[in-house]
């Protein structure tokens, strides 16, 4: 049950999150004077994006609010669920390029500037920041990452706000459930289907020997 609460309340941190960032965004398109931004800017923007989201994880999870679990199990879940929840990102952002792509004859001038090498990169820079944090916390403390912190606890403590955030994380706790059990389900039937493999090949195998009763014409 603590690690069920755990994933919820890291559910609601990462919608609120998203929802300051997403205020962030508009702001900087309207700075920007709407102008289309180009692959290494959405790259860039999204990278400062990741970052700070491991690094509220980290101090959501070393702050005592999160869990009553081990504050190293919450650091050792919160980075598991970190990169579930940056490959979900990653598939989305695949799936909606390819949409376009599909669409394009449709919609002309449309489309998704999407790089799987610069996710990637992304990706791996922010988690190795997050295992960075492990080994010097410190550098997790800085004055914008308080401030993320402090707003995502404003928020949700407020009472509307704060209920609909909750809701979210309770769909993002469902979401990481079915994640868990699809990737526990593919292990398990890669093994049932080595084994089957196995036995058809063994099957084969004997059906090239002969019994000592059997005639050769």
């Amino acid at each position: 049950m603590e690690l069920l609460d755990f994933i919820f309340r890291l559910g609601v941190v990462f919608a609120i999150y998203g929802f300051i960032w997403g205020l962030i965004e508009i702001a900087l398109f309207i700075l920007s004077s709407k102008r289309q931004r180009s692959l290494g800017e959405i790259y860039f923007i999204r990278a400062i994006k990741y970052l700070f989201l491991v690094d509220v994880t980290f101090l959501f999870c070393i702050s005592g609010e999160s869990s009553n679990m081990v504050i190293t199990n919450q650091i050792i879940f919160a980075g598991i669920i970190l990169l579930m929840y940056f490959m979900g990102k990653l598939q989305n952002n695949r799936g909606q390029k390819r949409g376009f792509q599909i669409a394009g004859a449709m919609l002309p001038g449309k489309g998704v500037l999407f790089s799987v090498r610069a996710e990637t990169i992304v990706i791996i820079l922010a988690l190795a920041v997050f295992c960075t944090f492990w080994f010097f916390p410190q550098y997790a403390s800085n004055p914008i990452s308080k401030w993320f912190h402090e707003s995502i606890i404003n928020i949700w403590n407020t009472p509307i706000f704060g209920f609909i955030f909750k809701v979210i994380g309770f769909f993002f706790l469902v979401s990481i459930l079915f994640k868990m059990l699809n990737a526990i389900t593919f292990i398990l039937n890669r093994g049932n289907i080595r084994r089957e493999t196995n036995a058809i090949h063994s099957d084969r195998g004997n059906d090239n020997d002969f019994d000592d009763y059997e005639e050769i014409n």
